[in-house]
């Protein structure tokens, strides 16, 4: 099935199925999705098994492995569930440990405390245990790419294209009330940025969404657009992640918003231009 009548159907579809080429009769990429079950990681997972991916999804609640597994039934890849606690990566070769158990070939981070509970559980997930999963990716050769989601004013400068006034509106308004959040993604998106360009066969993406909303598959504004505020589908964000995961081999960030782009034009766009939101920071 082409990618254009997928597309159609996902944007029908409650529970999105597939976003990539037609599926094959044999399963020829691993996905580990870290934090497997959160509502954009849900949206992803058909996405991938339908395409004859297979995923193994690490949760930390066992309560949840029969509603996760529900996400493969009738499915053309393998889908696995895994509880892990992602607080008990304490460095890098824990991570090492968890890696090589699944030796996926691309890895997703859509997990985190997200600001709540104590500071020391989100310093301890959004940016530790990041970190650590990212350093134990790019130093596992199978492993190829590795999406991060994270969310587009996650960042130490404000980005060139962006107004001035805009920019410390949305300070005032948005990221300063994530504050916690913010200072413990930061350093594991740069992490990501960094250390992922020494190898030259990784890709490091750092996908960044606005405030995330439940509506369906839609189009999308995908790189540089002169704002930050908005609002980006979760369904839009996982639908996007999955065409990087199956196109994109380049280390960048890429800021996402609902827009007036379909999601492939976008994406494709990106690719071609080598667009990288990570301009305007020190280590760019």
């Amino acid at each position: 099935m082409a990618l254009h009548t997928i597309a159609a159907h996902v944007r029908q579809l409650s529970r999105p199925l597939s976003v990539l080429r037609a599926a094959t009769t044999m399963s020829t990429n691993h996905v580990l999705l870290l934090g497997g079950s959160g509502k954009v990681a849900r949206l992803l997972t058909p996405m991938l098994l339908h395409q004859s991916w297979d995923v193994t999804s690490i949760i930390y609640n066992p309560d949840q492995i029969a509603d996760l597994k529900q996400l493969g039934v009738n499915q053309n890849g393998k889908l696995n569930v895994l509880v892990r606690s992602l607080e008990d990566i304490k460095n890098e070769t824990d991570a090492k440990r968890l890696i090589d158990e699944i030796k996926p070939s691309y890895v997703v981070w859509s997990a985190g405390a997200g600001g709540k509970g104590a500071p020391e559980r989100t310093e301890a997930i959004d940016r530790d245990a990041a970190i650590h999963c990212i350093r134990a990716s790019i130093a596992s050769p199978y492993i190829t790419k590795f999406v991060m989601i994270s969310f587009n004013g996650c960042r130490y400068e404000k980005p060139p294209w962006i107004d001035e006034t805009h920019w410390q509106e949305y300070l005032k308004v948005t990221r300063n009330h994530y504050q916690r959040y913010y200072e413990a993604k930061l350093p594991a998106d740069e992490v990501l940025y960094v250390e992922g360009k020494k190898r030259k066969d990784f890709a490091g993406i750092c996908l960044r969404p606005g405030r995330l909303s439940m509506e369906p598959v839609g189009k999308v504004s995908l790189g540089k657009f002169p704002r930050v505020e908005g609002y980006t589908s979760r369904a839009s964000l996982a639908y996007t992640a999955a065409l990087l995961l199956d196109s994109h081999n380049k280390n960048c960030w890429l800021d996402i918003l609902d827009g007036d782009e379909d999601p492939e034009a976008a994406v494709k766009r990106c690719i071609e231009e080598e667009v990288d939101c990570a301009e305007g920071e020190y280590f760019y």
